[in-house]
Formats: structure tokens, C-alpha cells, sequence
């Protein structure tokens, strides 16, 4: 069996990144002192949310991303899809640094540039795993 040693690396990237995204969250929530929910704060939503989407992408992402590795994905295949999601995690988080890219605020476009990079780099790369997964297994 192959270990899934690009999968591991991106993984160790991806957790060292939300410990980082939840620790400004608990800083935000020490300096306010909202303890549960936004307490209607534009800020602690934003933060929450950059957090929030990170955790509910990237699980998923790491276990499909494993599964395409060990049953013997080319490896430029393996590495391609992870620094492209890597990078588009890193785009939508710049984004939501500003309530421009968060809540649709006036302000620099490099912000809702960086949203839709995120997206896209999300969704795509989920698309080549999931088809590629297929044609690996069937």
C-alpha cells in the first residue's frame, strides 16, 4: 500500500492553519466577551465563518484526498490538487480578513477576487477527486 505522504504534508498544513484561524477567534471572543454565537458582531461572524468553512472543506478534502493516493494516483495528480486547495483555502481566508470580502462592504475587489478563488479552487479540486476516485476504483 502507498502512504499518503503528500496527503499527510497537506493535512499538517491545513491544521496548522485552523488552530491559527480558531485562536483569532478566541482572541476576538476574550477582547468582546461574547462567549457563545457573533453577539451580533460583523467581526466575530467573519472570523467565525473564515474558521467555520475551513473545518467543514477540508475534512472532507484530506480523507478523499488519501483515498486517491493510496490507490495510486500519479503523484503530480496528488500534489496538484493539494496546493491548489491549499492555496484556495489561503485565498478565502485572505478574503475574509476584510468585511469587504466577507459582507459584500465598498472596497478593494482583491477581496471578492480571493472569495471566488476560494471557491473555485474548492469545488474543483473536489470535482477531480470525486471523478478521479471513480475511474481509479471502477
Amino acid at each position: 500500500m502507498t502512504m499518503p505522504l503528500i496527503t499527510a504534508t497537506a493535512a499538517g498544513v491545513i491544521i496548522i492553519l485552523q488552530v491559527i484561524l480558531m485562536i483569532t477567534v478566541g482572541l476576538h471572543r476574550a477582547k468582546t466577551g461574547i462567549s457563545v454565537g457573533t453577539g451580533e458582531d460583523r467581526d466575530m461572524e467573519r472570523k467565525m465563518r473564515r474558521h467555520g468553512n475551513l473545518a467543514e472543506n477540508s475534512g472532507l478534502f484530506i480523507a478523499a484526498l488519501a483515498l486517491l493516493e493510496i490507490v495510486g494516483a500519479s503523484r503530480p495528480l496528488v500534489l496538484g490538487l493539494a496546493v491548489t486547495f491549499i492555496i484556495g483555502r489561503l485565498a478565502h481566508v485572505f478574503a475574509f480578513s476584510s468585511l469587504v470580502g466577507s459582507h459584500n462592504e465598498p472596497g478593494g475587489m482583491i477581496f471578492t477576487v480571493g472569495r471566488g478563488v476560494g471557491a473555485l479552487a474548492t469545488f474543483g479540486t473536489g470535482m477531480v477527486i470525486g471523478v478521479s476516485l471513480l475511474i481509479y476504483t471502477l
